[in-house]
């Protein structure tokens, strides 16, 4: 149950520059939403010179209810004005699928996977539109 609650450190040598990737917990509920936030705060905290984007890997969740929306919501909201927030999910998760009902796929972009979401930038805005969801239905 621990585990759950801590994140592996940002893979610096790995990322792109300017690129902080963090891998999320299988599970984002009520006990450990609340715990995450310092966490991810204070790797962007880590990463402030010159951190573009933020990935958070949702690929390992398996369950997110409403409290890991809000987290994902906080984070956006808290970094910094030029630090840009992507998501991955894969999917046919219950990730995807919560943050589509949810309205913040809108907001957040949300991409199939890690190596899309490492993608730079084109000269279009980066949003929701870039990556996943786009074919599913409700």
């Amino acid at each position: 149950m621990s585990d759950v609650t801590f994140l592996p450190p940002p893979c610096e040598p790995c990322d792109p520059p300017g690129y902080a990737v963090l891998a999320l917990p299988p599970e984002i509920d009520f006990c450990n939403a609340t715990g995450l936030l310092p966490l991810i705060m204070a790797a962007v905290d880590h990463r402030s010179d010159g951190l573009r984007v933020l990935v958070l890997d949702l690929t390992a969740t398996r369950f997110m209810d409403s409290q890991g929306v809000r987290l994902l919501d906080r984070v956006r909201r808290r970094l910094p004005t030029r630090t840009r927030l992507r998501v991955v999910a894969a999917p046919k998760g219950v990730p995807s699928r919560i943050l589509e009902l949810s309205g913040l796929r809108r907001d957040v972009p949300v991409y199939d996977s890690l190596t899309e979401a490492l993608l730079p930038e084109s000269g279009a805005a980066d949003g929701p539109g870039s990556g996943a969801g786009s074919g599913s239905t409700a």
